[in-house]
């Protein structure tokens, strides 16, 4: 058994913060090996934790008096709210306090701090938001996924590398399959970047690149890592995102018409198991991968769920060190 991490926890960020962010705290203390570092107005804490029983040597409370909204201006908000939750916690991790970070606050905020408090990897030239998407036959990791919207050849080529060794040593799948996203399977097509890209990944021995892939491919589980821009990879990620919802609510409509009612009870644990699959509260949040340490963003909307399985992708990612293998790979 190795060395417990302590994972910073931006208590404030989120839709529903406080109150899923440490109900997501003290779960992960039961579940997994970790402490935790809640970061926020302590008062609050303190009280929003009283409701709980917990093991009170695992989890801290470190004060923040201030919270950055996700309307202000990333760079502004990270230079002027020193004492805000964010910037108090991306501390914690630069100063040794902690080993990785989550928040589901801004994420403009959360990637401008990762980058002037956390700081790049020797090597890398542009940190990538990673994002699992489900498949036909398990998960694929996106990656970029929003952080860098303009790209060169170069970053796109690190993506790669850095995806290879996340999926390798996080998912267990030996030699992942890399490919690129393209609006077709031939080398030839595409802009100036994908063509550029393609030249690199094929030339890079250290991935197993098996060229382009049109994202309606994706979801069919052709590749293990799949690699774009961030404006690209965004939108293939919310595209995603809404179209899973609208099927569940068609479908859920259209069953609990009439006659198909009676069949409703037959269907309701595959369509559970369907849920739970494609429910992103199992993966829990996104990585920010090429740091000095983890950063992960968890959405908006998390609950206590997702951030208990975003400080278990904490854990697996510094069982796996992952840093020291992508200092390796980079």
């Amino acid at each position: 058994m190795g060395k417990r991490i302590t994972v910073a926890l931006d208590a404030m960020g989120g839709d529903y913060a406080p109150l899923e962010t440490v109900k997501g705290a003290v779960d992960a203390v039961k579940e997994l090996d970790v402490n935790i570092k809640l970061v926020g107005p302590a008062e609050q804490l303190h009280a929003e934790l009283a409701k709980y029983q917990y093991d009170k040597e695992r989890i801290e409370i470190v004060h923040a008096s201030e919270v950055i909204g996700t309307d202000e201006s990333p760079t502004m908000a990270i230079r002027r709210k020193k004492d805000s939750s964010l910037v108090v916690a991306l501390n914690l991790v630069k100063n040794g306090e902690a080993d990785a970070i989550v928040s589901a606050g801004s994420t403009g905020a959360l990637l401008t701090g990762a980058l002037l408090i956390v700081g790049r990897l020797p090597g890398v030239e542009r940190p990538a938001l990673g994002t699992c998407l489900p498949t036909k036959t398990g998960f694929t990791f996106l990656l970029d996924s929003g952080a860098n919207v303009d790209c060169k050849p170069k970053y796109l080529e690190q993506f790669a590398k850095m995806g290879s060794v996340y999926v390798e040593n996080v998912f267990g799948i030996k030699n992942p399959k890399v490919a690129l996203v393209n609006i077709g399977a031939e080398k030839e097509k595409g802009n100036a970047l994908t063509k550029e890209t393609y030249e690199l990944l094929e030339q890079t021995d250290t991935i197993h690149f098996t060229g382009n892939i049109e994202p309606r491919n994706i979801p069919y589980g052709e590749a293990d890592v799949i690699v774009c821009d961030g404006f690209v990879g965004n939108t293939i990620l919310k595209l995603s995102e809404g179209l899973a919802k609208t099927i569940f609510e068609i479908l859920k409509g259209e069953i609990m018409q009439g006659f198909y009612k009676v069949g409703a009870l037959i269907l309701k644990t595959p369509f559970k198991n369907m849920k739970k699959f494609m429910d992103s509260d199992e993966i829990g949040g996104a990585p920010f991968i090429g740091l000095k340490s983890l950063v992960v963003k968890a959405h908006g909307s998390s609950n206590a769920k997702a951030f208990k399985n975003a400080v278990r992708q904490c854990v697996l990612f510094a069982e796996a060190d992952i840093i020291g293998k992508i200092k390796d790979k980079i």
